[in-house]
Formats: structure tokens, C-alpha cells, sequence
């Protein structure tokens, strides 16, 4: 699977961007989907995820400020950033395929090329 994503750009504190993966082939249905990023000197971290049925997870450090959501129709998967903060500016990158574990997404194969989010104070 191919994924590509979109939506990145420059914020300032408090604003909303909504992020957008769009995946190849006809199987999205069933794959489990994930956003990560990674900011400059730290390692990539897992942002939220959602498995084929919808069941969403989200790290503490985005919870009750982004929702991620799903449109099998369309294959592709949103992520939608409110509250953004300094904090949330990193590269962010779309996974697909990835499987669960004691309820732990774990990545699969496929990763996007990534699209960068800033957020200004």
C-alpha cells in the first residue's frame, strides 16, 4: 500500500489544521491506520491510531485536542489538530497496516512521505 499524505502548514498557537492520508489499492477497509511524528532531535511517536472496526487510541500528550477518523470510501485517514500548541510542531507521518498487540498499535510497512506541521506562539 501507498500513502500520501497532505494538510501540513504553519499555525499559530490555538489554531486547527486537519491532516489527510490517502492510501492505494482496494484492502483500506481492513487495514489498522496510525499518524506519527517526529520532531527535530527526538524520536518519531505514535499520535493516534484507529483499527479497521474504528476503535481510536490517542497519545496523552493530543488528548481532547485531536480526533482521528476514517472514510473507507474514500481510503484515507484524517487527523484533525485543535488547540495546536509549540509543542505539536514536528513532521508528521501517516501509517498504514499496522497491527495491535495487548490493545498497542504497532506500525506496519507502509509510511507516507511525511508532511510538516509548524505551529508559532
Amino acid at each position: 500500500v501507498q500513502l500520501v499524505e497532505s494538510g501540513g502548514g504553519l499555525v499559530q498557537s490555538g489554531g486547527s489544521l486537519r491532516l489527510s492520508c490517502v492510501a492505494s489499492g482496494t484492502l483500506f477497509r481492513v487495514y489498522a491506520m496510525a499518524w506519527y511524528r517526529q520532531a527535530p532531535g527526538k524520536q518519531r511517536e505514535l499520535v493516534a491510531d484507529i483499527s479497521a472496526e474504528g476503535t481510536t487510541n490517542y497519545g496523552d500528550s493530543v488528548k481532547g485536542r485531536f480526533t482521528i477518523s476514517r472514510d473507507n470510501a474514500k481510503s484515507t485517514v484524517y487527523l484533525q489538530m485543535n488547540s495546536l500548541k509549540p509543542e505539536d510542531t514536528a513532521e508528521y507521518y501517516c501509517n498504514g497496516d499496522g497491527y495491535y498487540s495487548d490493545k498497542k498499535y504497532f506500525p506496519g510497512g507502509a509510511w507516507g512521505q511525511g508532511t510538516q506541521v509548524t505551529v508559532f506562539s
